[in-house]
């Protein structure tokens, strides 16, 4: 359980992580250069005296006829989409009338760009060159829309030209909702999330085999079961498909893994989300950002740029609020699901940018990386909540402690050395692999401008010592490393952001008599300020202390 959930564990009646949307890239490796083009077409034919651009195009003509005619044969709907209508709403008519028999049960026919290879002859019949169109030109794509009995329903959308790339997309909730129905396990689903189940342990054992590595067999095997036999049958007859080697390898596009947190009250749900909301968005700046999704420096991904990254609150419907942040072609999302369901989503929009390699192999390594960058980002979202202090933290702060044999001295918090280490290890607490002494010094000297002789290692190991002394820091187990813990977190975030954005404004204003102007398009937190203001100098002068 992550530091966020274990806060509110209280409110929470059960969850369960799983992975959700999943796209597969299916591609023919000698399909996707000139020479390897040459020697599948060899295989196919015996020559390559008719590799040209025209028997490419009878290929894909007999493509489409082919479907036709299977479709009207079976009584299968097939439907010519028009541009930009949307597709999902189709699929999802026809897939509430299913019967829920195994089987290719729909097919949408619409154009989008893919790659065409293009063949030019010379005067004397031999090739002469291969290369593909540019740009890639709009084609027939076919979604073919099929009912399996392990993973529900799939969608393959395959490109009507050779060498015929196609796209898996399934989605994890789909698999649970099967393999719970086999266990017996009696659950309410609303889109793509459980709202209600009658045994959360067992829903949540079944999800998480879908990050276990047998899990891309499992994918590998799915895909088989369907793309030659229902889909690239069309192009390829079985026997044209097995003398020319016809194999597809798959690949990683899209990912999501979400974290599903059900409350005993929607109430109090929507609560939690709004005070996440409130209190998180202006504290993620684009190295915790960056932090939070495992990059030091920057994505490994060249053509990121870095300021491709936002924290953005999105309100899509009147009746859902989604919590945004983005850097490259990653994103997670806060949002509320059916009434009384909180999910947290990690979405790789293109696996280019993961720190891993595409292939399917990789598929597990993915999914435990964005599980920690999930929970990097859940427990990042508690350390900055500072909505609560203990009563003793502000007594207790100056008494000395002692750590291990070690007597040391106080905690000042009016010392402008102790205030600038500990916004250092606020500053460095997001890193997953905690931080030294050396690092705090660093921070403390690039927060306050100091040179290196002002502040070095022993003054900052030093001070982490009597932060360790109020529990609010640990050092790591057989290492040199520590780590702030969650309560010292929240004392230490709400003591600077009380001192700095609450305490020393309002005092500053009641010193200063001077009636300074009014703003002519003040902020919300203006206005905020203006009003405690006002309320300090009533409080003052109740006391008698007033000027």
């Amino acid at each position: 359980m992550d530091e966020l959930s274990e806060q509110y564990q209280d409110l929470i009646e059960d969850s369960y992580d799983c992975v959700d949307r999943i796209v597969l890239n299916a591609y023919f490796p000698m399909g996707q250069d000139p020479g390897g083009m040459r020697v599948w077409w060899r295989a196919l034919y015996g020559s390559e005296d008719d590799l040209d651009t025209a028997h490419l195009m009878r290929m894909a003509g007999r493509f489409a006829r082919r479907v036709r005619a299977f479709a009207q044969d079976r009584g299968i709907p097939l439907v010519d989409c028009a541009p930009k209508e949307k597709k999902f709403e189709i699929a999802k008519t026809h897939l509430g009338k299913h019967d829920g028999k195994p089987g290719l049960f729909l097919i949408l026919v619409a154009k989008a760009r893919a790659p065409v290879w293009e063949v030019q002859q010379t005067k004397s019949g031999k090739i002469g060159d291969i290369h593909r169109k540019h740009p890639m030109p709009f084609v027939n794509h076919y979604s073919f829309h099929i009912w399996d009995a392990e993973w529900g329903h799939i969608t393959i959308k395959m490109s009507g030209h050779p060498p015929f790339g196609a796209q898996i997309i399934l989605n994890g909730h789909e698999y649970v909702a099967c393999a719970a129905q086999k266990a017996g396990i009696g659950y309410q689903k609303e889109g793509n999330c459980f709202v209600h189940t009658a045994n959360g342990p067992g829903l949540a054992r079944i999800a998480d085999t879908l990050s276990e590595p047998e899990t891309a067999g499992r994918l590998r095997e799915l895909c088989g079961r369907w793309i030659y036999s229902a889909c690239l049958i069309f192009g390829l007859d079985l026997r044209e498909q097995e003398r020319s080697s016809f194999q597809y390898q798959y690949s990683s596009y899209q990912l999501e893994y979400s974290r599903n947190l059900r409350f005993h009250s929607g109430q109090k749900m929507w609560q939690v989300l709004q005070g996440l909301i409130d209190r998180t968005r202006g504290t993620l700046n684009r190295k915790v950002v960056k932090t939070i999704f495992g990059f030091k420096y920057r994505p490994r991904v060249k053509r990121l740029k870095e300021n491709r990254w936002g924290v953005d609150v999105e309100t899509p419907t009147y009746d859902l609020t989604v919590f945004h942040i983005h850097y490259g072609k990653l994103s997670l999302k806060i949002y509320s699901k059916g009434e009384c369901v909180l999910r947290i989503e990690v979405m790789v929009h293109n696996a280019e940018d993961a720190p891993f390699r595409r292939w399917l192999v990789d598929f597990p390594k993915t999914v435990a990386w964005m599980r920690e960058v999930l929970e990097r980002f859940l427990n990042t979202l508690h350390c900055v909540e500072a909505c609560f202090i203990a009563d003793e933290t502000l007594e207790r702060l100056p008494e000395p402690a002692v750590v291990g044999q070690t007597r040391v001295g106080g905690v000042d918090f009016n010392r402008p050395r102790i205030r600038l280490a500990i916004q250092a290890i606020l500053a460095l607490s997001t890193s997953p692999k905690g931080f030294t002494a050396g690092e705090v010094a660093a921070k403390v000297r690039q927060l306050g401008g100091l040179p290196e002789s002002a502040y070095g290692t022993r003054q900052a190991a030093y001070d982490v010592k009597k932060l360790r002394g109020k529990q609010m820091v640990q050092k790591r187990p057989r290492s040199r490393r520590y780590e702030a813990l969650p309560v010292g977190l929240r004392a230490m975030a709400t003591l600077v952001l009380l001192r700095d954005k609450v305490i020393k404004p309002v005092l500053a204003s009641q010193c200063d008599l001077r009636r300074r102007p009014k703003l002519k398009n003040p902020s919300p937190i203006d206005l905020r300020y203006d009003a405690l203001q006002r309320h300090m100098r009533d409080l003052l002068e109740e006391l008698g202390m007033a000027a």
